[in-house]
């Protein structure tokens, strides 16, 4: 017996029975391919939460997806109006696996939809995706897994390494709290209406514990110092932190003249620690 979400109109089909033109001001770029949506499903098995939440699912591209893939149950958080009424016919077809949250997920508690943990699996609307992670990885421990479809330029920030020229605050705030993988790639001709810029599937697996002790606020205050002046030596960047900023990094066993990029998560621990 076939599924009645396979019977459901193709994408085009409802986009234009619904006017889904997207809005630039809400960060759409719809992804139809119901290949490459299955492949994102595919990509953030196990469902391992009881409840997966999706964030902007406009016409419900990959919410289909993550239905045929058999996520157990599916929380859509969309605000567009002309969204969630494009939703509906999908969420009878789920048979009560479909829940369509109407609100911003910015301002959205998700406990409020379920209780954790949570598994998050999302094409983000590049405007919101960098607080949205920044949120989300501050509850690391309320998640089960994250894989989301960003920017390649915040995806190669997420997982950048010591050194490189894209390590910064937000790869220190997420690899603390969680592994990091970069997944595969998606080309703009593969959304409507392409983006200028190409998209890729990153995985944010949350740690048991943070990566080494630290406060959250005060790592976040070193990070701001550090990166704010990259390309000074420590020794300069920290002196809104601290007065007598050598005698601090001498005392993490950290060398004054290097540089914020140069750094260790655990590092940043360890200057963290002595704020």
């Amino acid at each position: 017996m076939s599924d009645p979400i396979e019977a459901l109109p193709p994408l085009r089909e409802v986009i234009a029975q619904h006017d889904l033109t997207a809005r630039k001001a809400l960060g759409q770029n719809f992804l139809l391919d119901l290949n490459l949506t299955r492949k994102i499903a595919r990509a953030a098995m196990p469902w391992t939460a009881g409840t997966v939440i999706e964030i902007g699912p406009g016409p419900g591209g990959l919410t289909r997806a993550l239905l045929l893939e058999g996520a157990p149950r599916v929380i859509a958080v969309e605000r567009d109006e002309r969204c969630i009424a494009a939703l509906q016919p999908l969420a009878e077809a789920a048979g009560g696996r479909l829940a369509v949250h109407p609100g911003d997920a910015l301002e959205t508690g998700f406990v409020d939809l379920a209780p954790p943990p949570w598994q998050v699996v999302a094409n983000l609307p590049y405007n919101i995706a960098t607080p949205l992670i920044l949120n989300w990885v501050a509850r690391a421990e309320q998640f089960a897994r994250i894989t989301v479809l960003v920017q390649k330029e915040v995806a190669e920030r997420l997982a950048a390494k010591p050194g490189s020229k894209t390590y910064g605050r937000l790869s220190v705030a997420a690899q603390w709290r969680c592994g990091v993988r970069m997944l595969f790639d998606i080309g703009p001709k593969a959304f409507v209406p392409p983006p200028k810029v190409t998209s890729t599937l990153v995985e944010l697996q949350p740690r048991e514990r943070p990566l080494a002790e630290a406060d959250p606020r005060k790592l976040e205050r070193v990070t701001a110092a550090a990166f704010n002046q990259r390309r000074k030596m420590l020794r300069a960047a920290l002196k809104p932190l601290w007065a007598d900023a050598d005698a601090k990094l001498q005392e993490a066993g950290i060398d004054p003249t290097r540089r914020a990029e140069t750094l260790s998560i655990e590092e940043f621990c360890a200057l963290a620690r002595l704020l």
